[in-house]
Order: structure tokens, then C-alpha cells, then sequence
């Protein structure tokens, strides 16, 4: 019996498999990227925010605008009381804004957050990255030495998109 004459046992195309296997990969491939773009970005706000914690809360918050404290902590895997506590922080720093749920019935309305824009989180930050970057650039007179005629301290400016614009105005 030729092979065109045997009975689908069912098994599966080994062009199908093929092309699964390499969906499969670049699927991973994608995952992994990701992944990797933003532990990146939560390498960079731990410096911003102080905090890995702080930092997750934050990305957390700017995907969920509006979460509680419980639902942070079920998103991010953090402990509830870590959170509580960062949460507190980030408010009374301004980070984060919070207000009381609004929902029918008895009983506790729970606190929602939401993070700043992140133009804000940077301008909040400004004034003291300069500082210490014109610390290093004023170097030379700090030790006494001439310093190079000429040449302005740093200065950074933050300037908000058309879409924080937007944003602001919706808040």
C-alpha cells in the first residue's frame, strides 16, 4: 500500500507543526522583548521613584488609572501592606493622586489612585538632577581650581507632548 493511500490516523501536517513551531518562537521571541523593554523601564523609574515597589505601583497604575490598593496588590504580586505603605509615600509626594470610590450601599468606599503623567514624574525630578549634574560641571572651582570661562551651568527644561496636554485637561 502507497503512502497516498494511507488513512489519516489523524496525526498532524508536518507543514502545519513547522509553521506552529515557528509562530511558537517568535510568539516567545515577542514575550521575551517585552519582557526585557520593561524591566528596562522599571530599572529606570526604581531610580526616579527611589524603588522597584514604587516603581511597579507606578507602571501599574498608569496601565489601571483609578485601581485600589487591593487591586494593585493582586496586579503586581506585591504584598498588600508593601503597597499600603508605598502608596502612602507616593501620595503624600504628589506622585500618585487618590480619592474615595464612589459606590452605592454600606459600607468602606476604598481609596483609588492614579500616577501622574510621566512628564510630570520627570519635571518633579528636574531640580535635583541639575543640582547634582551642575555639582560635577562646578568641579573645578569646588577644589579650587580655574574654572573654564564661558560656559553656562546646566539647565533642564521638561517639556510636556500635545498628548499630556490632552490628558491634563481631562483631569
Amino acid at each position: 500500500m502507497s503512502t497516498d493511500d494511507t488513512p489519516d490516523d489523524g496525526g498532524s501536517d508536518p507543514v502545519d507543526s513547522e509553521e506552529g513551531s515557528v509562530r511558537d518562537r517568535l510568539e516567545g521571541e515577542a514575550e521575551r522583548a517585552t519582557a526585557g523593554f520593561d524591566e528596562g523601564i522599571v530599572d529606570l523609574l526604581s531610580w526616579v521613584l527611589d524603588t522597584e515597589t514604587r516603581a511597579r505601583i507606578y507602571v501599574y497604575l498608569r496601565q489601571h488609572p483609578g485601581s485600589t490598593s487591593e487591586e494593585i496588590a493582586e496586579g503586581t504580586g506585591l504584598y498588600p501592606s508593601t503597597v499600603r505603605e508605598a502608596l502612602a509615600e507616593l501620595n503624600d509626594e504628589g506622585k500618585v493622586r487618590r480619592r474615595k470610590r464612589e459606590e452605592s450601599g454600606a459600607g468602606n468606599n476604598p481609596y483609588e489612585y492614579t500616577a501622574m503623567r510621566p512628564s510630570e514624574l520627570v519635571g518633579s525630578i528636574v531640580g535635583e538632577v541639575q543640582d547634582e549634574l551642575n555639582t560635577v560641571f562646578n568641579l573645578d572651582s569646588h577644589l579650587g581650581v580655574q574654572p573654564e570661562n564661558g560656559r553656562e551651568p546646566v539647565r533642564i527644561t521638561v517639556d510636556g507632548d500635545a498628548e499630556d496636554a490632552a490628558e491634563g485637561a481631562d483631569d
